[in-house]
């Protein structure tokens, strides 16, 4: 319907400008980043300066080095012109807006009539911004904001101004949704708009609780993980965003909302300004709310402002708590416990909640949209009012008002009408998509409450699909054991969903595995999909299952699994119906190894692919090292060993540093990933096309890939020139001696084994040699001493 961009320009490379150019290009677009000239040497000094220093940020800022050509480095006084060629101007200036307003003008005399322009400010009126500007101008004007970092998080915040044209409005949600990946949430010209001005008083609810007698250490606790948040809870996130910009935020956005009855909390506290005055500003100065000293995290004495070690949580029994798997659950159990942890959890819960009741229809026209703005810009597990159904709709009301906490009428309207919850379950069809909204792992069809008691219907994109819904219908379930399930995806599309704890490829889902292909082959499936719905396709094979076998010496146990792991690898390779991945988030070792098997995969541009095996004391040997060694031959541009060789050399090195891909698009420069596999920015969209690719492939007269019974190995001379490398780097003291042997395996694999000279090889011969190395080290005391660690730590030992 609408038309992609494909060149744009981001004016301002600071931290954000440098970034938000960088995702753009990550999205393939051509990018023009400009920044003023420098007033001394060359012009693009400043430029360039800016992006090198935004290249070195860690997470990386792009998908692959390879991204930062497609970004254009250039001066506002020698490059202006540029942007009389560009689809999208974005301004990401300095937050002032004489400064701004001025650059609107001269972009006005340059850009074309067509092109949108927006602003990323996230602290002065967007409709001032426009000011001055001609009506024509003022209709393909709005704020685009983007979270920081760009990359990483969902959100993108729209702000239109009452001039913008609605069909660009809708064009910018619609390509943010589907070219950039974004959760979209159109938000109004109020200060700081949704999601900031909400996650504002969030973090200064967590500050304040110092002075009520809780540490740093337990406020950190209490508003993370358990609570459905980031780990890093208040005090490590605001060490990660900075002192210095929450304090610049916050000192904006109070004399901006003197209508907000609760705008006191959002005032600056003495210790901010102390910690700033002192260069305290988080993790950029190496010191704020935390400090690391050598290997102990010491945490900030509010009184005495000195680096402390951390006392033991007085929360009472919060570990049991914690272990609670069913974030409901967590916190239904959380607000009702007795203790210091449950009178901090009510108090915090019970006052957000009453803050963002009243915000509506100030920021927002509906709880779903500062629920969704939370979820994606915060990455909360739940919105504020999911939260509120979660623990009862009626309980918090009630202790809401025995605690004397405003509640706004439309609140109050629900309950009088009967309504108990802001969200309900309305399973059906709407106009051929189902309606639904996504709590956690959880999906409802809904209509949505607003303050004039109008039900908004959120409905599911067409494109996309939500396993909530699936499994909702017991009749779509179609078989099951203990850890994996075969879903009905419709249209004769089936989904193999792995239910294992952290979805390992355990015993129970390989055996299921193979029974479902049985009933893929024989029913009138049309083909099948690998996938499902949490965060991580799968964390690899199940260590604690292996690290047992490995102590109980039962090794012809051991041989036997890894050669039905092998078949069923070979069996989804060729097997006479399509079989497709759907991978996001992490993919390692035995997951890896399910993915590259698959005839054709379809991943989540954050997907982080790599076989991690050597980490563990082991080798890929569920078909992985014999696939890498495939690529390596199938890469060059001949079977000569001189060819082949430099990708050898490539693959030995992914492996045996057990390299993890930064994204989708890096897994198919380091082999993981064939060139075909279809790559999508929108996660959410992941089992949609997954499910087209099956009935794409369906249509076409599916044919399986031929076997490869040739394939050009390099022998004993390949595996003499990876075995020096592998001593090189341990001379050199980076690899240890265990890590050199553990190299030599691979290597031993890679290059066929004990062949002396190149030679065609078929894949069971190298699946063999897979099983001939695997097997022993498993028995090695440094191999099982690094899956202990990996249990025990979820870090890796190098022993």
């Amino acid at each position: 319907m609408w038309k992609p961009f494909r060149t744009v320009a981001v004016l301002g490379a600071g931290v954000m400008g440098s970034q938000i150019a960088a995702h753009l290009a990550n999205a393939g677009m051509t990018v023009h980043l400009l920044d003023l000239a420098a007033e001394t040497g060359k012009k693009n000094d400043l430029v360039e300066a800016s992006f090198k220093k935004a290249l070195k940020l860690s997470p990386p800022i792009l998908f692959t080095e390879k991204t930062a050509r497609r970004i254009i480095l250039g001066n506002f006084d020698e490059h202006f012109h540029r942007l009389a060629e560009v689809d999208w101007a974005i301004e990401a200036v300095v937050e002032n807006l004489e400064i701004k307003q001025q650059l609107m003008e001269r972009l006005e005399s340059v850009v074309r009539e067509d092109t949108v322009i927006s602003t990323n400010t996230s602290g002065l009126p967007i409709g001032a911004i426009a000011n001055g500007r001609s009506d024509a101008f003022r209709k393909r004007f709005l704020g685009t904001h983007f979270f920081n970092p760009p990359r990483y998080l969902k959100l993108l915040e729209l702000i239109p101004t009452p001039d913008t044209d609605p069909q660009v409005l809708e064009r910018m949600q619609w390509f943010g949704r589907l070219h950039l990946g974004k959760g979209v949430v159109v938000a109004k010209d109020t200060p700081n708009f949704i999601a900031n001005r909400i996650g504002m008083y969030v973090t200064m609810q967590g500050i304040r609780a110092l002075e009520e007698g809780y540490t740093i250490e337990e406020i950190d606790t209490l508003t993370g993980a358990i609570a459905g948040r980031p780990k890093s809870g208040t005090f490590r996130t605001i060490d990660l965003v900075g002192l210095d910009t929450l304090v610049y935020v916050a000192k904006h956005l109070y004399p901006a909302i003197p209508h907000d009855e609760s705008r006191e909390i959002l005032r600056v506290p003495e210790l901010l300004d102390k910690l700033v005055e002192a260069k305290a500003l988080g993790t950029k100065t190496g010191q704020g709310f935390y400090k690391k000293q050598g290997q102990e995290i010491l945490s900030l004495n509010r009184e005495t402002l000195a680096y402390e070690p951390a006392k033991p949580l007085n929360l009472g029994d919060i570990d049991a708590i914690a272990k609670i798997r069913d974030l409901g659950d967590r916190l239904r159990a959380l607000y009702r416990d007795p203790g210091r942890a449950g009178a901090f959890f009510r108090r915090s819960t019970l006052e957000m909640l009453g803050y963002c009741a009243r915000r509506i229809p100030e920021i927002a026209n509906s709880p779903a949209e500062i629920d969704r703005a939370m979820r994606w810009g915060f990455n909360w597990e739940l919105g504020p009012f999911e939260i509120w159904d979660t623990l009862g709709f009626d309980v918090v009301l009630a202790d809401m008002e025995s605690a004397r906490i405003a509640v706004p009428g439309w609140v109050k309207k629900m309950r009088y009408e009967g309504i108990t919850g802001f969200y309900h379950t309305e399973i059906g069809k709407h106009e051929g998509a189902e309606r639904e909204v996504c709590r956690g792992e959880a999906c409802f069809t809904s209509g949505v409450v607003m303050s004039d008691r109008v039900p908004i219907l959120l409905e599911t994109p067409i494109d996309e699909i939500h396993l909530g819904v699936i499994k909702a219908d017991s009749n779509r379930t179609l078989w099951q054991n203990p850890e994996a399930a075969l879903l009905d995806l419709g249209d004769g599309v089936v989904l193999y969903e792995f239910r294992s704890k952290g979805n390992t490829v355990s015993q129970k889902v390989i055996e299921g595995l193979a029974e479902v292909l049985d009933l893929l082959e024989t029913r009138e499936f049309r083909g099948m999909v690998i996938g499902n719905g949490s965060a991580n396709f799968s964390a690899g094979a199940n260590l604690a299952e292996m690290g047992r076998a490995g102590l109980s010496g039962n090794f012809d146990a051991i041989a036997n699994l890894l050669v039905k792991f092998q078949n069923l690898m070979q069996r989804i390779q060729y097997f006479p119906k399509p079989i497709v991945a759907a991978v996001q988030g992490r993919a390692l070792g035995g997951g890896c190894e399910v993915v590259m098997a698959c005839p054709q995969v379809v991943a989540a541009a954050e997907s982080y692919i790599g076989l991690v095996e050597l980490s563990v004391g082991l080798i890929p040997a569920g078909g992985g090292t014999m696939r890498m060694a495939i690529w390596a031959a199938q890469r060059a541009a001949t079977d000569s060993p001189g060819d082949i060789a430099p990708f050898l050399k490539q693959v030995f090195e992914t492996v045996g540093m057990a390299r993890v891909s930064n994204s989708g698009y890096e897994a198919q420069e380091l082999g993981f990933l064939s060139p075909q596999a279809r790559i999508v920015m929108n996660g959410d969209r992941l089992l949609f096309v997954a499910k087209e690719e099956v009935l794409r492939l369906d249509r076409e007269g599916y044919t399986p890939p031929p076997e490869r019974k040739a394939v050009m190995v390099l022998g004993r001379p390949a595996r003499a020139m990876l075995e020096h490398g592998a001593y090189i780097l341990q001379q050199g003291g980076f690899i240890s001696e265990y890590d050199r042997y553990l190299a030599s395996r691979l290597a031993y694999v890679l290059t066929g084994g004990d062949l002396s000279v190149p030679s065609l090889v078929d894949e069971n011969y190298l699946l063999q040699l897979e099983r001939e190395v695997f097997v022993p080290l498993l028995n090695q005391p440094k191999t099982q001493e690094r899956i202990a660690h990996v249990l025990k730590t979820k870090k890796p030992l190098r022993n």
